[in-house]
């Protein structure tokens, strides 16, 4: 984690969070103090000197409200007013983490949280908060949020890439809306989060939404929230992803995917930035930029009547299409060491290197799931490198036609893994044709190619 010698104090009333946090932050070279109550995280703030806290919103006295951890940013902000402190929330919460920012919190993370996400928030949050001490905030929200919450795996040498680099550069610091295109595994929410680094919007949320992962039924709960009563389950109010990037930017993925029956509801909120939680007659009002990515071409959806035309109009302000991974080669070598080092370091590994027929093993490779596919093959070889060299058998690379078992010989999970792999080499990487070819729905398929590792 940058910045280095990172000291962060946690705080939850539950001993194995507690413990997960302190392992994870220790995995990644963060000190870390822990302490179970608000009275041991102000003795703890007297005590000692911290670059971020990170902090659980419910302790003993309540469990559901949030108002013990409103009281404490209170005490932390009397205490050190740049002292960067990011919440814990479950899902359930979200809009308790919402009032908590509003009252001086820098960031949330949910619960389960994700290693990646949190790690990210923490460096970044670390980052502002040593520039804060300089006095150097205004700089710093320009600079180092741009820098840090940009993902270091934008690597792009090619020439094939250039274009995409420039008009990150040139759109990212603007509102515009932005359709991101490409293959599947190509990367488009790498460029979705490049883009909003490069914008005036960096400090605020970039929230995410799959599209392809969703089912219709909870489609618009997801994107506008709900009020307690609407439908059967639902127990309590509930924030969308629209109030949640309020300030920030919304990014959209697999935006071909959006129920016919929202499409209507998503272009009104784009058009006029008013919408309504699902059961409530309340009209609320956000200041969200969109981002939006797909595999498959929506002026053929347009055509075929299963995509509004003045929906995409909204959608593709400007349009970047990122390139599959066959078209910028030059960047293999220098992706495939980014990943090697990013999980010698996950796995504790040490220092990892490629062999020489490794390297060629991955130039050689036609790679069909493209980026995303090269992650996980570097992934399996440093887990499985005997040494401090990833040799080519490590990287688990094979031909389809050359190394497939006899049909007899495999499992039905392994069958299905090959007729995907098949329909997406076919396709070059096109999910709705090879959906259609599967006799699956896209969303179907999404579930899929993630299981299978795609």
């Amino acid at each position: 984690m940058r910045p280095s010698n990172s000291r962060v104090l946690i705080a939850d009333d539950q001993p194995d969070v507690l413990e997960a946090l302190r392992l994870l932050l220790k995995g990644e070279g963060v000190d870390s103090e822990t302490v179970s109550s608000p009275s041991a995280l102000i003795a703890a703030l007297d005590a000692g000197e911290f670059d971020a806290v990170l902090m659980d919103l419910n302790y003993a006295r309540d469990t559901t409200s949030g108002q013990e951890g409103f009281d404490l940013l209170a005490r932390i902000q009397e205490i050190d007013a740049t002292l960067p402190v990011v919440v814990m929330t479950a899902w359930g919460t979200v809009d308790i983490a919402v009032q908590a920012m509003r009252r001086g919190a820098r960031d949330f993370v949910q619960k389960p949280w994700e290693n990646t996400r949190l790690i990210a928030t923490l460096r970044t949050q670390i980052a502002l908060g040593r520039a804060l001490r300089k006095g150097q905030r205004l700089e710093a929200e320009n600079r180092i949020l741009r820098h840090e919450t940009a993902d270091p795996s934008v690597i792009a040498e090619s020439a094939a890439m250039r274009p995409v680099l420039e008009l990150v550069a040139r759109v990212g610091p603007s509102d515009a809306n932005v359709l991101i295109t490409g293959e599947n595994g190509t990367g488009k929410g790498v460029i979705a989060r490049a883009l909003h680094a490069a914008s005036r919007r960096s400090s605020r949320p970039l929230v995410s939404l799959n599209a392809g992962g969703i089912s219709e039924g909870v489609f618009e709960s997801e994107l506008f929230g709900h009020v307690k009563g609407a439908f059967t389950d639902a127990r309590a109010d509930r924030v969308g992803r629209f109030e949640l990037a309020d300030g920030g930017t919304l990014f959209l993925d697999e935006i071909a995917n959006v129920p016919a029956s929202q499409q209507a509801k998503l272009l009104r909120v784009l058009e006029t930035g008013e919408f309504e939680r699902l059961g409530s007659s309340r009209t609320r009002k956000v200041d969200v930029r969109i981002l939006t990515a797909t595999n498959a071409n929506l002026h053929a959806e347009v055509a075929a009547g299963r995509f509004r035309q003045d929906l995409l109009f909204r959608l593709n302000t400007i349009e970047i299409r990122v390139p599959s991974l066959r078209e910028r080669h030059e960047d293999i070598p220098a992706l495939a060491q980014y990943f090697l080092r990013s999980h010698a370091r996950r796995y504790r590994k040490g220092s990892l290197a490629f062999d020489a027929p490794a390297l060629r093993a991955l130039l050689e490779h036609p790679w069909p799931g493209n980026v995303r596919e090269l992650d996980h093959a570097i992934e399996r070889g440093a887990l499985l490198a005997r040494s401090e060299t990833v040799q080519a058998f490590d990287l688990g690379l094979r031909r389809e036609e050359s190394s497939a078992l006899p049909l007899d010989q495999m499992s039905l999970e392994d069958v299905e893994g090959v007729l995907i792999q098949k329909a997406m080499s076919r396709y070059a990487g096109n999910v709705s044709h090879a959906a259609r070819a599967l006799g699956l729905s896209r969303s179907a398929l999404y579930r899929r190619l993630e299981k299978h590792g795609h």
